[in-house]
C-alpha cells in the first residue's frame, strides 16, 4: 500500500526527484511539522498526502485546506471551531478543522494567505495543540500533526513583517522543496505517458500515443506551470484529438508563437533601457509630428503648445526629420 502511495501519485526518475522522494519516505515516520515549498503545480499536495499515508496517522483523516481562501473574520472559526452562538450565524457547534483532524495530518495549504489574527492563533495552537472554541472556555488537545505548503519566501515575508517571524520558525521545522518540473530532466515525458494512461482509464477510451513532435515539445518546454499545466494540456488534447495519435497541436502553436516573440524581443530590445529610450523617441515624434500639422508648420506656434523653448522644440524637429516641414513664426504665424 505505502509503496502504491508513491509509484502512483508521485512519478519522475530524475535523482533530485529521488532525492525529494527519500526525503518523504524518512520525514513520514516522524510527527515534526513539515513546511513544504516550491513553484505553484509542483504537487506539493501530493507530497502532504503522501507525508500522511506513508506515516503511522495514514488510517486517520487528512485534512486539507487553502489558507488563502479562509476571510479575516471567520479563519479562526474555520481552524477551531466554535460554540453555538458564538456570532449571529452560529447556530450549531462545530468542531473545527483541527478537531476533524484530530490523531490525522491538518496540511495548510498556500499558509502565505493566513490572516495575521490567524497566525497568532495557530502559532499557540503550534505550541503546545492546545486551542478553545471560538465563544468557548473549555482548553481542548488535539493531536494533529500539521504540514503547510506554500510558494512563497516564507522568510522574505518575515523580514518584510508580512508574515510572523515566530510562526515561521514553528512550521519550518523540517523542509522539504519540491523541485520545478523543468529542473527535473525526463521526468516530464514518463508523467505524461502515465496520465494519459490514467485517462484511457478514466474516460474509457482506446489507447492513445504521442506523435514524435509531441515527445519533442514535452521534453523542449519549460513548463512555467509545471505538473498542473502538463497534466492540463494533456487532458485538452487527449478529449480534443480525432486520430489515436496525440500531437499537442495548441500548446505547439503558443509555444511557437511565444518563443517568436521573444526572439523578436530580443533583437529589438535587449535590456529595459533600451526598450525605454525606444518608446520615448516614438512619443517625441509623434508628439512633435502632429503639433506642427495643428500649427500648419509654425514651430513658434508649436513650441509654445508644448510649452518648450523654440530653440529645444527646433531641435527636436530637426532630430527626426521634421525640420523640413516647419515654418518661421515671424512668416507664418498659426491662429491662436
Amino acid at each position: 500500500m505505502k509503496g502504491d502511495i508513491i509509484g502512483a501519485n508521485l512519478l519522475g526518475q530524475s535523482e533530485r526527484f529521488k532525492g525529494v522522494v527519500k526525503q518523504i519516505r524518512r520525514f513520514a515516520n516522524v510527527g515534526a511539522t513539515v513546511l513544504i515549498t516550491g513553484e505553484s503545480g509542483t504537487g506539493k499536495e501530493l507530497a502532504a498526502r503522501a507525508l500522511h499515508y506513508l506515516g503511522e496517522r495514514g488510517g486517520k483523516p487528512f485534512v486539507p485546506v487553502n489558507c488563502g481562501s479562509l476571510s479575516e473574520g471567520l479563519a479562526e472559526s474555520e481552524l477551531f471551531g466554535h460554540e453555538r452562538g458564538a456570532f449571529t450565524d452560529a447556530k450549531n457547534a462545530s468542531n473545527g478543522l483541527i478537531g476533524e483532524a484530530d490523531g490525522g495530518t491538518l496540511f495548510l495549504d498556500e499558509i502565505d494567505g493566513l490572516r495575521p489574527k490567524a497566525q497568532t492563533a495557530l502559532l499557540r495552537f503550534l505550541q503546545d495543540r492546545t486551542y478553545r472554541r471560538l465563544g468557548g472556555g473549555t482548553l481542548r488537545h488535539a493531536d494533529v500533526r500539521v504540514i503547510a505548503a506554500t510558494n512563497a519566501d516564507l522568510e522574505q515575508l518575515s523580514l518584510a513583517k508580512q508574515f510572523r517571524l515566530d510562526l515561521y520558525y514553528r512550521l519550518n521545522v523540517l523542509k522539504l522543496h519540491m523541485p520545478s518540473l523543468r529542473d527535473r530532466g525526463d521526468d516530464a515525458f514518463e508523467m505524461a505517458t502515465a496520465f494519459i494512461r490514467r485517462l484511457e482509464h478514466q474516460y474509457r477510451m482506446p489507447a492513445k500515443r504521442l506523435h514524435p513532435e509531441a515527445v519533442e515539445f514535452i521534453r523542449g518546454y519549460e513548463w512555467p506551470g509545471n505538473i498542473r499545466e502538463l497534466e492540463n494540456v494533456l487532458h485538452r488534447d487527449f478529449l480534443t484529438s480525432e486520430s489515436d495519435e496525440m500531437r499537442l497541436t495548441e500548446a505547439r502553436a503558443n509555444w511557437t508563437a511565444v518563443a517568436q516573440a521573444k526572439t523578436l524581443f530580443a533583437k529589438t530590445c535587449h535590456s529595459f533601457k533600451e526598450a525605454k529610450a525606444r518608446t520615448v523617441a516614438e512619443f517625441e515624434q509623434s508628439y512633435v509630428r502632429e503639433l506642427l500639422i495643428l500649427t500648419q508648420g509654425n514651430l513658434s506656434a508649436a513650441a509654445r503648445m508644448a510649452g518648450k523653448e523654440r530653440s529645444a522644440f527646433g531641435k527636436l524637429a530637426r532630430k527626426y526629420g521634421l525640420a523640413a516641414c516647419s515654418q518661421d513664426a515671424d512668416t507664418n504665424q498659426a491662429p491662436a
